[in-house]
């Protein structure tokens, strides 16, 4: 069953179709705890739940918690959905698995916070607004052994994802790329990705990288 998405709510795309498939991929074990990042309509969540896993899902999102929570009730899915800013609801938590699909997309005008739908990807400038937060607090939720599995556009730097994550103790590699046609939010500001020279004059798609970062035993 497709999620029901509320007007206002990041619906599911092909990055939470590569993230999804990243998850599928890996070795969970029932009753795992499970963290979702920035769920949206809860779709990550959701099929996190079904491997039999503990899922606690955030989104700073009022609409985004109302449509997590009906999704998962609708699919007969124990979740715990909690509003508020990244790891803030969760802090002194620990988790056998993070999932993140943040919002990753260069923007031109970053010296505003973005608003309403805009929050689920304009990141600023270089994207990387949400992405660094990400690279810096995750770690310290993770349990021995548990993985960080992130998902964004190269034009965002995954070269930067995964240093950073190296930096802070733990395992990190790209594990899935997949090339897709420009979406409405790049195709319309590819002018202004191009300008910053984030775009060459005949790229036509964008690049998506899941990353896999591990905390070592």
């Amino acid at each position: 069953m497709n999620p029901l998405v509320f007007p206002g709510v990041y619906a599911p795309q092909d990055d939470t179709a590569l993230l999804t498939d990243a998850l599928a991929a890996e070795p969970l074990r029932r009753g795992a705890r499970v963290l979702d990042v920035g769920t949206g309509s809860g779709a990550l969540a959701l099929a996190a739940a079904r491997r039999g896993t503990r899922v606690t899902a955030v989104d700073v999102s009022r609409r985004a918690v109302c449509t997590t929570r009906l999704n998962t009730w609708l699919a007969g899915r124990r979740v715990r959905v909690l509003r508020g800013n990244l790891f803030r609801p969760v802090a002194g938590e620990s988790f056998d698995l993070i999932l993140t699909n943040p919002p990753y997309v260069p923007a031109p005008a970053a010296e505003r916070e973005p608003r309403g739908t805009a929050r689920a990807w304009d990141a600023g400038r270089d994207g990387r607004m949400v992405l660094d937060r990400i690279c810096r607090d995750a770690p310290a939720l993770l349990a021995p052994g548990g993985v960080l599995l992130m998902v964004h556009s190269v034009l965002s730097g995954p070269h930067s994802t995964v240093g950073r994550l190296r930096e802070a103790g733990l395992k990190a590699a790209v594990v899935e790329r997949r090339w897709i046609a420009f979406g409405p939010v790049l195709r319309a500001r590819q002018t202004w990705l191009r300008a910053q020279g984030l775009l060459s004059r005949t790229d036509e798609k964008e690049e998506l990288v899941v990353i896999r970062a591990e905390r070592p035993h």
